[in-house]
This record gives structure tokens, sequence and C-alpha cells, in this order.
């Protein structure tokens, strides 16, 4: 079995490419440095920067609502590959193939964060009244009352 998922920031905002021909699809590609749990001892490093690619409708979702230090999470697997760069060097790959991907915060939370330079929108409800605020740090959003004909699993 290959399934990844990882939880991470967005170190810039995603590169997207179209493939050619006439069936041209969307490919983002994207990295994300996501935390160590630990230490090594000797070592300052206490990210790993991992690169992802997505394809499809997965990719133009990235281009439109991904933004450099949006924390997000994403499933997936890892594939390798290798190419010969210019010099005649082979060079070897490892990227996350997104399956899945998910906002890990509010949007509220990535702007208090200070990490982000732009907020990316959040899809929304049509009507649906903004939340209020999470509590203290709790990590959980109030839902406002009277959107419970809205909520689609009552």
């Amino acid at each position: 079995m290959n399934k990844v998922i990882l939880m991470g920031r967005l170190t810039r905002d995603p590169e997207v490419r179209y493939s050619a021909g006439d069936n041209s699809m969307a490919i983002a590609r994207y990295t994300l440095a996501v935390d160590r749990r630990f230490r090594r001892e000797g070592s300052d490093q206490t990210a790993d920067f991992i690169g992802c690619v997505a394809f499809g409708r997965s990719a133009e979702f990235a281009e439109k609502y991904f933004r450099q230090g949006l924390k997000v999470v994403v499933t997936g697997r890892i594939q390798t590959g290798s190419y010969t760069n210019r010099e005649g060097q082979k060079v070897y790959t490892t990227d996350v193939v997104v399956e899945d991907q998910e906002f890990a915060e509010s949007k509220a939370a990535s702007a208090n964060s200070g990490m982000m330079q732009q907020s990316a929108p959040m899809p929304a409800a049509a009507s649906a009244p903004a939340p209020s605020q999470a509590s203290a740090g709790d990590g959980f959003m109030n839902i406002p009352d009277g959107i419970d004909e809205e909520l689609p699993f009552n």
C-alpha cells in the first residue's frame, strides 16, 4: 500500500501549467513545509519540504484557493522518477501525487498566524451567515444558530 497523509504550510503559491494537446489538463506543483515531531541532535532543521503534484480539478482548485503560508492537509501517494538534466546527469525525484487536499484551518486563523502574505478565499454556502470566531484556541469553530436546514448531515 502506498498512502501518504501530510499537514503543512505552502512555501509559495502553486505553480500551475497546462498539458499540451486537445484535452489539456492542469498540473499544479507546490511544496509543503511539514513540521517534524522531534529534532535530531545537532540539526537545526525542524521541517521537511515535500513536493506535491496535483492534476485536473485538484490542480485548478489549488491554483484558485492555495496561497503561500496556507495550512493544508494532503492525502496521496509517493511517486518516484528520474530524468537526465542538461549537464547529462541523472536526477532522481520523489513527489506526492495528490489524491485529496483540504484546508487545515479557517481563513481567519490563517490570517492571524502572520505567515500568510495573502489570505486565500474559502468556499462557503451562498446564504450561510459567517461562523463566529473560535473560542480561545480550542481548535473548533462555533456554528451559528439558525443554519440547521443548510447543513447536509442533520
